[in-house]
Order: C-alpha cells, then structure tokens, then sequence
C-alpha cells in the first residue's frame, strides 16, 4: 500500500517544497521510497511552473537536500481526493485547504507542524526575510518531516 503526501504553503516555492524534498531524501535514507508518493503545491497560484526560491534551494542544498527538479503548482480539488494526507505549513493556508476541501476528506487536512517537537504550531514563511528564516524553516520541517514517517510507519504496522 502507497501512502500519498502533499505538503501545501501559499505559493509552492519556499515551505512545501521544503518539506517536499526533505521527506523525500528521509523516505530514501530509511529505504521506504516506495511506499510513499510526495508532492507539494501552493494555494496560490503566484508561482505555477516555477522552481523553489534560490534561497530556499541554497539553504536545502547546504543540508543534502536537492529541489532543483521541484516546479510549482496550485492545489486542485482532485488532491484531496489523490492524497492520503494534506498537510499545511501554517493557519492561513489550513483554512484556504479547508475552505475548498470537499467535506469527506477534510480527516486529510491538518498542519504540518503536528507532527514536530517544537512547540511552534506554524513554518513561518521565510520570503520577506534574511537568510536565518530559510534555516529556521528547515529545522522545523526537518523536525515534523521525522515524526510524520514515523507515525506513518508505525500506522502501516499496527
């Protein structure tokens, strides 16, 4: 059985291919790959056909991580339907999900963040920031990226 992710910010090219690219590099490190298929987009549709921001591409590829394949997309209707899981990076993006989230799926949609240690609820959104945010956000995502494959292979064994 195939567990399907999507990891959904505003605009698709900063947190969620973060959070994209890190679950995909763990899921390959603990030689899971082929059990999951993980995607990102946005709510927005600011950024289709884009790569991720050179900064967030910068601070990923300093951790090993590499998004340079990742392209920007808006969230569609149909996702909710294709995904397992529909995780967003903050509140905002929550409500926009939940607003257009047909009504049986909405058990999909949570945040991100729920499956981190750190007592932030929300990955703050790096763009109109210095460098330090696009560390922050990877500490974060790196953070719930491992307690999310943890509770998702602990839910496959039970």
């Amino acid at each position: 059985m195939t567990t399907k992710v999507l990891f959904v910010c505003m605009g698709n090219i900063c947190r969620s291919p973060t959070a994209e690219g890190v679950f995909r590099h763990l899921v390959k490190q603990q030689g899971v790959a082929d059990r999951f298929v993980i995607d990102s987009a946005g709510t927005h549709d600011y950024h289709i056909g884009e790569g991720p921001d050179k900064r967030t591409m910068q601070a990923a590829r300093q951790r090993g991580y590499d998004l340079s394949a990742l392209r920007g997309r808006q969230v569609s209707v149909a996702d909710f339907a294709e995904f397992d899981h529909v995780l967003a990076m903050d509140n905002a993006n929550l409500a926009n999900l939940q607003r257009i989230c047909p009504p049986e799926h909405r058990h999909k949609v949570r945040l991100f963040l729920a499956y981190g240690q750190s007592a932030e609820q929300e990955v703050p959104d790096p763009y109109y920031g210095g460098a330090q945010g696009f560390e922050h956000v990877l500490d974060l995502v790196e953070d719930a990226a491992n307690g999310l494959l943890k509770a998702l292979l602990q839910s496959r064994s039970s």
